[in-house]
């Protein structure tokens, strides 16, 4: 049978309608809450004025609706195949001898365009924006917050030195670190100079080391080598690829930074010896994002085609919301597994869509070929009917 092209058409115009307003009144309902709860935060800090709160809530929309998009697709793929479902449309094109297969067809090329598009071009916004909410965040409404402020305000660093050997490493350890008009400075700083195979080269004690432009510089250095008696305080400088940039990054949420940044950066993580599960765990979850949102569309499909006159319509609705729920929440157990360790990144990001891709495939087979399929015979219009007459 020619595939049926405009009906396709019209299916996944239906749903790329009911998927923009479900994701509308999501992402609004969920920014409602977020703006609510920061200005319950800003009560008891005098210098975060209604219009910063109202602002950083505004910078959180493009994050909030990436993270809503899955649910968004399915609660408006449920919503449109039911309106189609009873409305008598998708019973008709099925007995007609259209497959499910062809029609569903539109609604899932909608749901991986959309969500390439957040991946690719919404992401980088996303990130940007939350990045400068994170910010406003750390400044306005947290107490002694911001991504430095770790440990106590103390910092670990890791960095290539290959001032003392081509293969080694430089550890710096701050017991006080701020962050003044774009200048990161620490406290009591020590250094800890490894070659390629970890043993100590020598250790510098400073009283304060500022990062500056390709460089640390170290003020009353001295220099401990082993076997040998202390140098005498100096001024020293430590090369370094770092930046106050780079620095705050590593310590920020991953979903501060692009799907287009993230490979560069994971990289920049390794070098540095910082730990990278995080960023790779996030670059997983960005690239399975079209393939999960597909994942949602089939699932609504599969539970919401059921004609309405069998009975059981809000039981099948409820299924597919919880069933939609569940995938989330396998999920978030399986990001939880990935960020220990215990499981790759890869696997982590990618399991649970695809487990959720072969059990919508799985329902849907069972809906189209199984018992579910509609076999009623088309109505007979009896008036055109004429009896036989006697001869």
């Amino acid at each position: 049978m020619p595939f049926a092209t405009t009906l396709t058409l019209y299916i996944a115009r239906v749903f790329a309608a009911s998927l923009a307003g479900m994701l509308a009144a999501l992402t609004g309902l969920i920014s409602l809450f977020d703006f609510i709860e920061l200005l319950r935060r800003s009560a008891s800090r005098p210098e975060a004025t209604f219009p910063i709160v109202a602002g950083i809530a505004a910078l959180r929309l493009p994050w909030i609706a990436m993270q809503i998009l899955p649910f968004a697709v399915l609660l408006g793929g449920i919503l449109a195949f039911w309106k189609l479902t009873r409305s008598s449309e998708l019973v008709v094109a099925r007995a007609s001898g259209v497959s499910a297969w062809q029609f569903l067809a539109g609604p899932f090329l909608v749901a991986l365009l959309a969500g390439a598009f957040a991946t690719a071009a919404v992401s980088p916004i996303s990130a940007m924006m939350r990045a400068r909410a994170e910010a406003m965040d750390n400044t306005y409404l947290r107490v002694g917050g911001g991504p430095l402020a770790l440990n106590g305000g103390q910092l670990w660093l890791r960095q290539a030195d290959t001032a003392l050997d081509p293969q080694g490493v430089a550890i710096l350890h701050a017991r006080a670190v701020s962050l003044k008009g774009g200048v990161l400075t620490g406290q009591d700083v020590s250094i800890f100079r490894l070659d390629g195979n970890d043993r100590l080269l020598e250790r510098v004690e400073a009283s304060r080391a500022t990062l500056g432009h390709g460089a640390w510089e170290l003020a009353n250095a001295r220099t401990i080598t082993p076997g040998h008696l202390p140098s005498a305080a100096r001024e020293m400088a430590l090369p370094t690829n770092m930046t106050v940039k780079r620095v705050q990054e590593s310590f920020a949420p991953p979903d501060t930074l692009s799907v287009w940044a993230l490979p560069g950066f994971i990289a920049l993580l390794d070098r540095a010896g910082f730990s990278s599960i995080r960023h790779r765990l996030q670059f997983q979850t960005l690239l399975a994002l079209p393939l999960l949102a597909g994942t949602m569309t089939l699932l609504a499909a599969g539970f919401s085609m059921r004609p309405a006159r069998r009975g059981g319509v809000a039981r099948m609705i409820g299924s597919g919301v919880a069933a939609g729920f569940a995938l989330y929440l396998v999920s978030k157990i399986a990001e939880e597994f990935g960020q220990s360790g215990a499981l790759p990144a890869m696997l982590a990001a990618w399991a649970p869509t695809l487990s959720g891709l072969m059990l919508s495939i799985a329902l849907l087979l069972h809906l189209e070929d199984g018992c579910e399929a509609p076999h009623d015979p088309l109505p007979v219009s009896y008036t055109h009917l004429t009896l036989p007459t006697k001869a």
